[in-house]
């Protein structure tokens, strides 16, 4: 597994996390791929994926707020 070498966007405590309660994060890894911290939705929403998506079983849909990656965009590669 990659390592972690950045997060990208502002630590949750500037998007009005105290509690460690809603913490969505998003980090750039050594191995230039990306992990996210989100609310796991998956059973709720892999229904609803589109015919031509889908999902191993090792996989999970996560959602991270609006602002999250908002504040991520100046951080993430246009390449």
């Amino acid at each position: 597994m990659s390592q972690i070498i950045r997060r990208l966007g502002v630590a949750p405590r500037y998007r009005g996390s105290t509690g460690g309660g809603t913490c969505p994060d998003i980090f750039e890894l050594a191995d230039g791929n990306f992990a996210v911290i989100g609310t796991d939705v998956t059973d709720s929403l892999d229904t609803q994926l589109p015919d031509d998506a889908g999902r191993a079983d090792y996989e999970r849909i996560v959602v991270i707020t609006r602002e999250t990656l908002v504040k991520a965009k100046k951080d993430i590669p246009d390449a």
